[in-house]
């Protein structure tokens, strides 16, 4: 199969035409692999390759609903036994998986062909994939650009044409931001509807979730579809299940909604004015569809919500650094910039912990007071198109104040002068947006409405109350449908 054609199938398309016997898996599995060996000298977006064991799978019997479709999983916890999963750090160039992790069970069980795993920032703890092991992912809309993160690899992969979708996760923003830096529709799905396990509990008590990035809106309700459920080496929580499929929400039109607009944050008041320009043509496309659209944002402490959000991040990276040290690893192994969320983390109280986590309560009631009232949050997904790759860098001046303060062993003082906070903040100043539906475990999906003037996709985003993944569904299968994106494609 020519590339020309493949890209012109979505998932659910290929595993079509597979079922049909129009084509083969193993067809589908070199007009991917082919893409990729073209491509990735310009992307960087894949870490692992699995060539030989896919075109294994593929040549034999598949079954299920996305049957010979190829795929990608990132290279963050998506663990497959007998793969290593690097996480975005030289300090797990060994770490052999022993078991799939369950949401590759179910990949698996749906009929993928796994052929990889995606590169992203060390420990997923950034929001553009640049990683000092595996080197900068680039945007394939402007290669000069990232693609977000820390799903950046997944992101540039689909949106250069690799593959149809590919495995993101969630833990605060990063299926969302690089959905909007790449062009692409990816959806958060609320807290429990993935199941984390067996091997490992839910990350960052329960705000990173398991996801997909992809193309259509259609694609990513068929993978979760696959995804979603309870399983017995998960956190038992019990989630709305929708009447029918997620499939089926894509193609029905949702009732009159009344959704509460936010342009500004706390955290950033001046967004792109390309941005904000594309979040007043939403409001304008939805009050056309017959939504009820109002300026309106949910009572909460953003500054606050913030560093609840940060400390407990500092503290799973801290974790995170000391598991693998009293497996051999060695201060080398790791970015200067982990070493300083870890140093943080390591000097965080449990009661500061404890604190932190009990205010999301507070969270929760604010945003559940905001969907008394409106049925969705609607938000850019970032504050500007694509940074430039080493925007976000941190400076020669912060890196040697770091090293000296770890060198010294001060990590209580690290951040005395601020200098550290001022870097973080600086970081999230772009991706102000996102964190709020990861703490609350609401749903939010980020769809890619827009383009700027110069050429890099934007994202709008939605945050839906528990149990609203089928309305992210419906709204976002209506705006695909009155105004598509499928066929915008970077030129690379």
């Amino acid at each position: 199969m020519r590339h020309d054609e493949y890209v012109e199938h979505d998932a659910v398309g290929l595993a079509d035409l597979v079922a049909r016997g129009e084509v083969t898996a193993a067809e589908l599995l070199e007009a991917a692999v082919a893409r990729a060996d073209a491509v990735e000298p310009s992307l960087n977006s894949i870490t692992v390759r699995q060539d030989d064991a896919a075109r294994d799978r593929a040549s034999g019997a598949l079954a299920g609903p996305l049957a010979g479709v190829p795929f990608l999983v990132k290279d963050l916890y998506q663990s497959q036994r007998g793969v290593v999963s690097n996480n975005g750090s030289r300090s797990c160039a060994n770490a052999v998986a022993a078991e799939d992790d369950t949401v590759v069970t179910r990949w698996l069980d749906a009929g993928l062909v796994i052929f990889g795993r995606t590169n992203t920032p060390e420990f997923g703890a950034k929001g553009t994939t640049e990683p000092e092991a595996f080197g900068a992912t680039h945007n394939p809309w402007d290669l000069a650009h990232t693609p977000g993160g820390s799903s950046g690899g997944s992101a540039a992969a689909v949106a250069a044409g690799i593959v149809p979708a590919a495995g993101a996760s969630d833990g605060g923003g990063s299926i969302r931001i690089p959905a909007a830096c790449c062009g692409l529709f990816g959806l958060k799905p609320g807290r429990g509807v993935v199941p984390s396990g067996p091997g490992r509990s839910e990350s960052l008590y329960g705000s990173a979730v398991d996801g997909v990035v992809t193309r259509t809106v259609r694609d990513s309700a068929a993978m979760l579809d696959v995804m979603r459920g309870t399983d017995p080496a998960a956190p038992p929580y019990v989630f709305a299940e929708p009447d029918a499929t997620y499939l089926d929400a894509v193609s029905r039109a949702p009732r009159p909604l009344r959704i509460g607009v936010q342009r500004l944050s706390a955290l950033n008041d001046t967004p792109d004015p390309a941005v904000l320009d594309a979040l007043s043509a939403t409001c304008d496309l939805l009050t056309d569809l017959g939504h009820v659209v109002e300026e309106a944002r949910p009572a909460i402490d953003e500054q606050q919500l913030a560093d609840d959000f940060l400390l407990p991040w500092f503290v799973h990276v801290a974790s995170a650094v000391d598991d693998l040290r009293a497996d051999g690893a060695g201060t080398s192994d790791f970015e200067l910039d982990t070493l300083v969320m870890a140093a943080i983390g390591r000097t965080t109280s449990g009661v500061e912990l404890e604190a932190a986590h009990g205010r999301g309560h507070t969270h929760v009631r604010a945003v559940s007071a905001f969907h008394q009232r409106y049925d969705l949050l609607m938000t850019p997904t970032v504050a500007r198109t694509a940074p430039r790759l080493g925007d976000y860098a941190t400076s020669s001046i912060e890196r040697l104040a770091a090293r000296t303060v770890l060198t010294a062993r001060l990590g209580r003082f690290l951040d005395a002068t601020g200098t550290v906070t001022a870097a973080i903040l600086r970081n999230l100043s772009w991706v102000p947006y996102t964190q709020l539906a990861n703490l609350t475990g609401r749903p939010a999906a980020s769809i890619p409405l827009h383009q700027a003037a110069n050429g890099l996709p934007i994202g709008i985003q939605f945050v839906a109350p528990p149990g609203g993944e089928g309305l992210l569904f419906s709204l976002a299968g209506q705006l695909e449908q009155a105004l598509p994106w499928r066929d915008r494609r970077p030129a690379l």
